[in-house]
């Protein structure tokens, strides 16, 4: 019964903010904007369900409209692969930095990693242009790329495991270590 009145919630909030009455048009309307992360579990949704850890913004492109705190539960009922994307983008970007907060050996693998994510990070700008990347980041967004999707894990070479580290440990973690204090400074 409650699942029942979160989605009614979630419909009602999202077709008074859009231009459209109907719900499978007007969800083409919005995008995510940002993703904020409540360790305390304290927020609410916009439909009503509590102890949200993810909270995300979207905007609506027609009316200007924002919708926050917005759960990833309710975004998935938008019924969009995009968003389900940054979704799932976003959730493990957050595991990935608190993997490094803590100080967890991070390896390039699906446990921190998925290709979407390396792309999201080199589009955030994780990866930096220099003389190792002949000036030119997406050398490492492709050379990372390639060696996630080796099949055979076992015939990377120790040069490039020790690319993949310093690309890891030079590129990666600072970047994400500066994404949490900068979210923080927000919060």
């Amino acid at each position: 019964m409650a699942k029942r009145l979160y989605y009614q919630n979630l419909v009602k909030r999202v077709l008074d903010a859009s231009t459209i009455d109907n719900w499978d048009i007007a969800v083409q309307e919005w995008d995510i904007v940002d993703c904020e992360e409540d360790e305390k579990c304290s927020s609410e949704c916009v439909c009503g369900k509590e102890n949200l850890r993810y909270l995300f913004t979207i905007r609506n492109r027609e009316t200007g409209r924002i919708l926050y705190p917005i759960g990833s539960t309710c975004i998935n009922k938008f019924d969009r692969n995009d968003l389900d994307d940054m979704v799932d983008v976003q959730m493990k970007m957050y595991h990935l930095a608190h993997a490094i907060e803590k100080g967890e050996r991070v390896d390039l693998n699906s446990k921190y990693f998925s290709k979407k994510l390396l792309c999201e990070l080199y589009e955030e700008g994780a990866f930096s242009s220099n003389k190792y990347n002949k000036y030119d980041a997406s050398n490492d967004l492709q050379f990372m790329l390639d060696m996630f999707n080796k099949r055979d894990k076992d015939s990377i070479t120790e040069a490039q495991h020790k690319k993949i580290r310093g690309l890891i440990g030079y590129s990666i973690k600072p970047f994400l270590k500066e994404q949490l204090r900068y979210k923080n400074r927000e919060s």
